[in-house]
């Protein structure tokens, strides 16, 4: 697939090079401020070694994202109108600091607040969702799947199908009739709809032949919080329908992708319920606990656990581990660890929250623990970023060389 350049390179199809580079956003609200802080780190790596232009999507051959991370994948791949990223990386933050207070306005607190609070919840989502509509339109306009700078997987889930959703530029530009190839800000609108949170969202899409499909879609983190997996199925099947762009490999061939797979925190060490509180559990109890919302948490960590299982032991096991490169924070407690706190100090302490990951020793998750635990030798997270970002200007080389003899 062909890329926008940056300041030297410009990235070819992986047929050309040796890897097969993923980038990966888990979803989680207000949350989605951690990976943008990641995110600008590395960008600022590669723009060290390839010149103030470069971007994210001149590096990855598929940025995936779900939720919180599907609106930051779009940020990054969507066309400007030179052809180049709406959005650098440094540019994330700044929108979630003075976008998400509209979009999760906080209500009034103490005790009348809170019991208008929990009869929303049982009526009704949270928050009307009517401000992030229209700043994500307003943002990436009319813009198509097909058309964001690199390929993006994005996954939701259709509620009157009771079936995963997912947009994948792959899928999207197999053939004339793709019912895909929605616009990105109905695509962004609709796995970001977390259900009690913000209202499912419903929309038509016309193929180039006049074919009409209707989507009914909630938050892409019922299906898969943590998407990385799914841009890794979405690459397999392109290798095994023999796409050109690829070389054919070895189905468990792992050694050929590099992942990075950036999560939005969790407050799995904090240990907030028990089975002895929530046996006592009717529905509103599940909806609405300690002003958090236990069955959405469930779900979303639940999934992106899950994917991160099984990557840790397949690439283990593959003997890649250092292709598979995991940066989470399950350690949040408080309202840093909601999804829908929006106030400036709790946004300021997701920076901070995000800046200290940087610091912090590079870690997988224990199978046994279900925690992240430090490897040895392994360095920081930031050094971990700096050697990713070598690799990736190493293997842009690779690939342009041999794209000339």
């Amino acid at each position: 697939m062909k890329r926008a350049s940056s300041s030297l390179l410009q990235i070819q199809p992986p047929t050309y090079g040796n890897l097969i580079t993923i980038l990966s956003i888990d979803g989680g609200g207000v949350r989605g401020i951690i990976p943008a802080v990641i995110l600008e780190f590395l960008e600022s790596q590669l723009q060290e070694l390839d010149g103030e232009e470069a971007r994210l999507a001149d590096y990855f051959d598929v940025i995936a994202g779900t939720s919180t991370g599907g609106l930051v994948t779009a940020m990054l791949t969507a066309p400007d109108t030179n052809n180049r990223p709406l959005f650098a990386a440094k540019d994330i933050k700044p929108f979630y600091l003075q976008n998400s207070p509209q979009i999760f306005p906080q209500k009034r607190c103490g005790l009348f607040g809170l019991v208008a609070k929990t009869l929303k919840s049982v009526g009704g989502p949270k928050y009307d969702g009517e401000y992030l509509h229209r700043v994500v339109r307003e943002k990436l306009g009319e813009t198509r799947l097909h058309e964001t700078l690199t390929n993006v997987v994005i996954p939701t889930f259709d509620i009157k199908n009771l079936q995963p959703t997912i947009f994948s530029t792959y899928e999207a530009k197999e053939t004339t009739s793709s019912s895909l190839d929605a616009r990105l800000s109905d695509i962004c609108i609709g796995t970001s709809a977390a259900p009690t949170y913000l209202p499912a969202y419903y929309f038509k899409n016309q193929d180039k032949q006049g074919n009409t499909r209707e989507f009914n879609l909630v938050d892409g983190g019922v299906a898969a919080n943590n998407p990385a997996l799914v841009a890794v199925s979405q690459v397999s099947k392109q290798i095994f329908g023999r796409n050109p762009d690829f070389f054919p490999i070895k189905p468990m061939d792992y050694g050929r992708f590099l992942v990075i797979s950036v999560g939005t925190g969790s407050a799995k060490a904090e240990k907030k319920y028990s089975a002895k509180s929530a046996a006592k559990w009717g529905v509103l109890g599940w909806l609405l606990n300690g002003g958090s919302t236990p069955i959405v948490d469930v779900f979303t960590l639940a999934s992106a656990d899950m994917v991160d299982f099984h990557l840790s032991v397949v690439f283990q096991a593959l003997h890649s581990e250092q292709n598979y490169l995991r940066i989470q924070d399950d350690s949040l407690t408080g309202t840093v660890s909601s999804v829908d706190v929006a106030t400036k100090e709790n946004l300021e302490k997701l920076v901070q929250i995000g800046n200290n990951l940087l610091k912090k020793p590079v870690s997988r998750v224990d199978l046994e623990t279900g925690l992240f635990e430090p490897i040895d030798n392994g360095g920081t997270n930031a050094d971990a970023l700096i050697e990713y970002a070598c690799i990736n200007i190493f293997n842009l080389l690779i690939s342009l060389l041999m794209n000339i003899y």
